[in-house]
């Protein structure tokens, strides 16, 4: 038997093979565990799992505005070292003009952080 041609349809049976026997497995096991499974529902099971800590109060409480800013300037962070990581990869074939670019961008980044400090955005009270 020759090698397949990579435009022809047969060249993508092992995927859809894959595809299915994946797709069966995940279905299989959830079906499996569904019939096979016990369902003992105690009060402490039909509680909110936080993390487990026995939950306290009531769950409509506000947050203060200062913890989704918190959560949005680390989302804004970490988004940097997903744009760091590329950079590094490629870093011999960029060279002085790819090093003066990320320069600029964590110089914008700091200065962003800097600000954000100053207005004291970071102080948890």
């Amino acid at each position: 038997m020759g090698p397949v041609d990579p435009n022809s349809t047969a060249a993508f049976i092992p995927i859809l093979m894959m595809v299915v026997v994946a797709t069966g497995f995940a279905v299989g096991t959830i079906a499996a565990s569904y019939y096979l499974g016990r369902r003992v529902n105690t009060a402490a099971k039909l509680m909110p799992y936080e993390c487990g800590i026995t939950p306290v109060g009531n769950a409509r409480d506000r947050f203060h505005t200062r913890f989704y800013l918190v959560a949005m300037l680390f989302i804004v962070f970490d988004i940097e070292t997903v744009f760091l990581y590329p950079w590094a990869v490629v870093f011999k074939q960029l060279a002085l003009f790819g090093l003066l670019e990320m320069v600029v961008f964590i110089a914008i980044l700091l200065a962003g952080f800097v600000y954000v400090w100053g207005k004291g955005a970071l102080e948890w009270d």
